[in-house]
């Protein structure tokens, strides 16, 4: 792959490289992945999520969902309106918390859809660590409700509110926590972290003589296999979990359940990076200026909530799940089939979100309801969990 760098890509890059080769020469030659993942990543002003680059879009390295059609949000809202009507009927508060909310396009959509359907929210949070996306997310939100006569307090923060009742969305956010990486060496786990390489600011995988204190459940593992475990991740989503009193939480990321994460044949793990909407085979190629995620084990989610008391989950694909909640249906009434051009952009865009070739059946949706019985609803009667459910 060619890479073409900007002069202020060339500056950013030289200015996170010294900053990781410096943290690793302080901590003895040696950091944790997950250390190198969160600097890589988050690092104020630094980091591919804090910085001012471009991130999402044709001109940016991907393209996320909510980018890629708008029938996304609006089956979304299919979803999670019976929910926000249960709330009023209560007199609550009608609250969305949206983490990661990227270019801030997925709230865009769902508060205009709302808005439509003659329901608009009391509050809309956001939670995001990037000062520079939630300028675009504040710009492009104020337009959106100012334009439209949309009374929607729109709130962000940096971490979940506690005690929450509502709807909880995370559209691609626990690929992006940092993660752990782990190699199988003389018949034990050990943690695999980054060290310094022999050229300046170049970093390497190096194995740490420390062995894993708790032995992940992999089986037929051979000698030099390398894979990766989440407690940064599970540990977030276990908080989420823990603050939803009653609503929904629904998840959209891609990964597998437990036997397909650790098949033997995926022997190198699931990290990647992206740059210009190309895969590198070396993530710790251009960090700070290209996007680095893990594929997510499910398995170890769903165990985390099996025994939540007043609560109900639904796992299955994407593609399952938006047509379900009836994204054929959304376009049938918003398209017109005479219009060839129009009828073109749209199916493209449906493709790419159910396509089992595409984001289909890679990406999953997890979704979990607590005390929804209190709001007079069950969660599998919602649009879009009427599916095989493969939570079992």
């Amino acid at each position: 792959m060619d890479i073409n760098l900007t002069q202020a890509q060339v500056e950013h890059l030289k200015a996170i490289l010294t900053k990781i080769s410096h943290e690793i020469q302080e901590k003895g030659g040696w950091i944790p992945f997950s250390r190198y993942m969160e600097l890589a990543l988050y690092q104020p002003n630094l980091g591919y999520y804090t910085s001012a680059l471009e991130k999402f879009g044709r001109s940016g390295d991907f393209i996320t969902a909510p980018e890629i059609s708008p029938f996304f949000g609006q089956t979304i809202v299919n979803t999670i309106l019976p929910v926000l009507e249960g709330l009023r009927k209560q007199g609550q508060p009608t609250r969305i918390i949206e983490i990661g909310a990227g270019t801030g396009q997925l709230a865009k959509t769902i508060l205009l859809d709302l808005h439509r359907c003659g329901f608009d929210l009391d509050e809309y949070h956001i939670i995001d660590v990037s000062a520079n996306l939630i300028e675009r997310q504040q710009a492009l939100l104020l337009d959106t409700c100012q334009g439209h006569g949309i009374q929607t307090c729109c709130l962000w923060h940096t971490d979940v509110l506690p005690a929450f009742h509502g709807v909880i969305l995370a559209n691609e956010v626990l690929d992006a926590i940092p993660c752990e990486r782990i190699v199988y060496q003389n018949h034990a786990w050990h943690y695999a972290g980054v060290g310094l390489g022999t050229e300046p600011d170049q970093f390497l995988i190096s194995v740490s003589g420390e062995k894993l204190g708790v032995q992940p459940l992999i089986d037929c593992a051979s000698d030099g296999y390398m894979t990766e475990i989440h407690p940064q991740a599970e540990a977030w989503f276990a908080k989420v979990i823990d603050r939803l009193e009653q609503g929904l939480l629904l998840m959209i990321d891609y990964g597998f359940r437990q036997q397909e994460y650790y098949h033997p044949q995926r022997n190198t793990g699931t990290l990647m990076a992206h740059f210009h909407h190309q895969a590198l085979s070396n993530v710790l190629a251009l960090p700070g200026i290209s996007d680095i995620t893990c594929h997510i084990n499910f398995s170890n989610l769903l165990h985390s909530i099996e025994n939540e008391e007043n609560s109900q989950s639904f796992f299955s694909s994407q593609a399952s799940y938006l047509l379900d909640a009836g994204i054929a249906d959304l376009v049938l009434q918003q398209s017109d089939p005479r219009d060839p051009q129009q009828m073109i952009a749209i199916s493209n865009g449906i493709q790419k979100l159910i396509s089992e070739a595409e984001m289909g059946e890679l990406f999953k949706v997890l979704a979990f309801g607590k005390n929804l019985k209190g709001l007079g609803l069950d969660l599998y009667a919602l649009p879009g969990f009427g599916g095989r459910n493969r939570v079992y």
